[in-house]
């Protein structure tokens, strides 16, 4: 009997990751045609990531610019991963349903703070040298 109750997990090895790679591929391509948050998140990082090494001024402040990005990203797929289930679920009105709907949009606009925030910061800092 398999350790785990799922038949659908994997046994592990070098061949799951490359299954496991596949995966991703597919999860970021169902991103790009289906979600248009996403994209337009991505589009702001395509943007906004060359600027990060002109208002970084070190490597960790670039990386730190340039993480806040991947973030949103991160935080939008995870997003429309609970938005995606819970359409599978049910399209009728449900309230547990909408409230994770909610906290996942919820956690996206928190990210994008963040980002904002840090990016604010460290644009005041380039000019006035605060930090």
């Amino acid at each position: 009997m398999s350790p785990h109750p799922s038949k659908h997990k994997s046994k592990g090895g070098f061949r799951r990751v490359f299954k496991a790679g596949g995966y991703s591929l597919s999860g970021l391509r169902a991103a790009l045609r289906y979600e248009a948050a996403f994209r337009q998140e991505l589009l702001l990082v395509l943007i906004l990531a060359p600027i990060a090494f002109w208002i970084g001024q070190g490597a960790l402040q670039i990386i730190l610019l340039l993480s806040s990005l991947v973030l949103v990203l991160i935080v939008e797929l995870l997003n429309s991963a609970i938005e995606a289930v819970a359409d599978a679920v049910t399209l009728e009105n449900n309230e547990l349903i909408g409230r994770a709907k909610d906290l996942g949009s919820a956690a996206v606009m928190v990210s994008l703070l963040l980002a904002v925030a840090l990016w604010i910061t460290l644009l005041i800092n380039k000019w006035y040298n605060f930090f």
